[in-house]
């Protein structure tokens, strides 16, 4: 008995290959890569060193808090692990009342105690 061995398609692994090494391409030209390649993987506030197993916890910052204001300098931004990140923007937050920058959520509506006296009542 003889098995044939699956047909692969190759144009379509070429066009997986040229589309991945396109968005690569693509990705190079974000200012998180453009700062990786700049600045040693260090975080800039608690020196925590970052190899490429824990790259994805190495976040660019925008030192003026403008996510637009991108100078090919490198010159607004700064590598900050993602604890020192979002300390970094609850400060900026707390000094500028800029609640713009904040996670919006919604208010709780559920009372878990809302019954509790009744609870706790002794029957006698």
């Amino acid at each position: 008995m003889t098995t044939s061995k699956p047909h692969i398609d190759n144009s379509k692994l070429d066009r997986i290959v040229a589309d991945a090494r396109r968005n690569a391409e693509q990705r190079d030209l974000g200012y998180r890569e453009q700062a990786l390649k700049m600045y040693p993987w260090i975080c800039g506030r608690c020196a925590r060193e970052f190899t490429r197993a824990n790259l994805q916890e190495l976040t660019v910052h925008h030192r003026n808090h403008d996510h637009d204001f991108n100078p090919v300098d490198g010159s607004n931004w700064e590598l900050l692990c993602v604890y020192c990140h979002d300390n970094e923007h609850s400060r900026y937050i707390d000094f500028t009342g800029d609640s713009a920058q904040a996670p919006t959520t919604a208010a709780a509506t559920s009372n878990p105690f809302a019954d509790l006296k009744n609870l706790l009542k002794r029957k006698d």
